[in-house]
Formats: structure tokens, C-alpha cells, sequence
């Protein structure tokens, strides 16, 4: 069996990491194909060399642009690679234009798809990765479900239940085998002269929240209050999206936010694990602040992540200043008891069981 493995963004590479050491582990025929959709050093090349991962055999250098344009460069290399190459099997994580365009191009030269983290939703189609999913899942022959909600979803939806698979989700995989190396690795702590459990951690990102002037604004207003009421350092490894839009909007970030570039892998971790408490709206830190037991706020009005605010460790903000503030305060009223629902950090080597299972019959 020949393995694909497509991937194209910082959360893909991270999340990815524990499915292509089990393949390095059990000498699967396996290449990397990387679309290069983050295209700066410390969102890209930084990760592969700092999980000691093997560089993509295939790089297609995308980069940015809009969705159809990004979207449809991505389709044309990928499928061109997987004509030459013949794999099996291709393997995608999540719901970014890397994966909808792999599983397109898969779907059409009938190789068959494995899709990792299947079946989450936030049922608010005007985010692109919500589309992204939906159409993954649809066309995809092995359905990775992280939970049994994401299951019991792909279900509803009329997927045949034969094709979807219970995993545990390899975050845990990616926080578990790396939390002891950030921890004898990364100095981000005193290179910043922060302390621990003493300064805020925020990511925000997403295209609905910053490049709509109403809620990057008002996102930049609730950390305004949160240092006015903490007078605690908040913590900002900025994208470079952000970046340009708060520029773009020729809005003012507020004293006390200390903006710095994005970080490698072993330092956002240990940024994560000692900070009091972490705002964001991404995916894939609200489930790693669950994973670590630390208090986060999510900067959006839904999650695909129910599960965390199951837990009582997320709540939803929104995007309104004074929102923002009463949701930190009430979660860090909270005790921090709550269990890690996303699985016992084995996703990946359960994820490579079942394809070579599948590919014995």
C-alpha cells in the first residue's frame, strides 16, 4: 500500500506529525505532499524541522491568494502528483483549501480518502472552512471521527456508518509527545521575561473576525478591558493575515498587548501551558487549552469544538468588548477539573491500523 499524505499549514503539519511517524515507525510506503499554503518560515519549514519530521518529497509553493484561486492552483499540482505517484490511499487533516482540493482531486482519479478529524461542524456556512468539511466528508472513504458527537453527526448527515471510525483526535497525539520536549527546549518564557500563570495568551486569525473591521475592533477593545482590569501582559504571536487587516482597518492595538511574531511549535506550547488563560479562534488551540487544562475563551459566536464547552473549559465570547471580559472572569471563577474529551494521544497509530486492515482484504 502507498500512502499520500497532503497536508499544507501550520495545524496540518502539527496534527499530521503522529500519522507520519507511525509510518516512518512501520515502514509504510508514504510521501509528503505539501501544498505550502502558509507560506512564512515560522508557519511553515519551522515545524517540520522542530518535530523532527522528514521534509515533503513534493512542495507546490501556493501561498496565498483568494479561496478559488488558492483552491484551484492546489487542485491542478496535486492531481498532477497523483497521477506520477499511483498512491493508494490519501490522507487529509481538517478543513482548509488543502484539504477540499486533495480530496477533489482524489475523488476524481478514484483513489480512495481518508479523512482525519471527520465530522465536526459549526453549522455557520459563511466560514470556508465549514464548506471545506461538509464536501470532504461527503466524497471521503475512511471518516477519522476525533469523538462520538463527530460521529454521531456524519451519521445524521447520511454517511454509512461502515466507513466512519472512532480515533481520538491526533492533537492529543501531537501535545502528548511533545509537551516534555517544549518544556527542556523552548525559552520563550524568559526570552519574553514572563512568568508563569502570569499573562494572557491570544490567537485570532480567522478571516470572519479579521477582516471584518466591527469584530477585530471589538476583539482589540476586550483586550483594552482585560488589561485594565488584570494589568497582566497579553501575549499576541500575531498572524500575518492580522497583521495587515489591523493596519488595513488603521486600528490601534492597545497597551498592555505585546505583539510578536508567530512562534515555532515547542514555543506556543509552552506559551499555552503557563498562561492564566488563552483567547482564541482557532480550532485546534481550543482543543490543545482543553488537552493542557487551561481556562480559554473562544473569540467566536459557534465551535466545531462542542465538546470543549462541554467541559465547562471553553465558553463562546463572541466578539463584543464587554462580552469578552464577563466570560473571562467567569471561567477563571471555574475549577479546573474538567476530563480531556479528544481521545488518549494513540490517534495516529489507530488511524494507520485501519488502512493497512483495510488494505490486507
Amino acid at each position: 500500500m502507498k500512502v499520500s499524505i497532503i497536508l499544507g499549514t501550520r495545524p496540518e503539519i502539527i496534527k499530521m506529525s503522529s500519522v507520519i511517524r507511525e509510518c516512518q515507525k512501520t515502514k509504510l510506503d508514504y510521501f509528503i505532499l505539501h501544498t505550502n499554503q502558509h507560506y512564512s518560515e515560522n508557519l511553515d519549514k519551522i515545524f517540520f524541522k522542530e518535530l523532527e519530521l522528514p521534509q515533503a518529497k513534493y512542495n507546490l509553493k501556493i501561498g496565498s491568494g483568494t479561496q478559488a484561486e488558492q483552491t484551484g492552483k492546489m487542485l491542478i499540482g496535486i492531481e498532477k502528483i497523483l497521477i506520477r505517484e499511483k498512491p493508494d490511499i490519501i490522507l487529509i487533516e481538517g478543513d482548509t483549501n488543502t484539504v477540499l482540493a486533495g480530496a477533489l482531486a482524489a475523488a476524481k482519479l478514484h483513489i480512495k480518502i481518508g479523512h482525519i478529524e471527520a465530522g465536526l461542524r459549526s453549522y455557520f456556512r459563511e466560514m470556508p472552512e465549514e464548506i471545506n468539511r461538509i464536501l470532504t466528508d461527503h466524497i471521503s472513504d475512511f471518516l477519522f471521527a476525533p469523538t462520538k458527537k463527530a460521529e454521531e453527526i456524519l451519521v445524521s448527515e447520511g454517511i454509512p456508518k461502515k466507513k466512519i471510525f472512532i480515533t481520538g483526535n491526533t492533537i492529543v497525539d501531537a501535545v502528548y509527545q511533545n509537551l516534555k520536549l517544549a518544556k527542556g527546549k523552548s525559552k520563550i518564557l524568559e526570552v519574553l521575561d514572563i512568568k508563569e500563570k502570569n499573562y494572557f495568551l491570544i490567537t485570532a486569525h480567522r478571516s470572519e473576525n479579521v477582516d471584518k473591521k466591527k469584530r477585530i475592533k471589538g476583539i482589540l477593545k476586550g483586550l483594552e478591558l482585560l488589561y485594565k482590569k488584570f494589568k497582566l501582559p497579553i501575549i499576541y504571536p500575531i498572524h500575518p493575515r492580522t497583521d495587515k487587516m489591523i493596519k488595513k482597518f488603521k486600528l490601534k492595538v492597545p497597551r498592555g498587548v505585546r505583539l510578536i511574531k508567530p512562534v515555532g511549535y515547542l514555543d506556543f506550547l509552552q506559551l499555552e501551558i503557563n498562561a492564566k488563560l488563552i483567547l482564541t479562534d482557532s480550532g485546534g488551540v481550543q482543543e490543545e487549552a482543553c488537552i493542557l487544562k487551561v481556562p480559554c475563551i473562544t473569540l467566536r459566536d459557534n465551535t466545531e469544538r462542542p465538546e470543549s464547552l462541554n467541559t465547562g473549559g471553553n465558553i463562546l465570547s463572541g466578539t463584543t468588548a464587554e462580552n469578552i471580559l464577563k466570560c473571562v472572569l467567569k471561567i477563571l471563577n471555574k475549577e479546573k477539573k474538567w476530563k480531556n474529551p479528544f481521545g488518549s494521544g494513540k490517534a495516529g497509530e489507530t488511524i494507520r491500523r485501519i488502512i493497512s486492515k483495510k488494505n490486507e482484504k
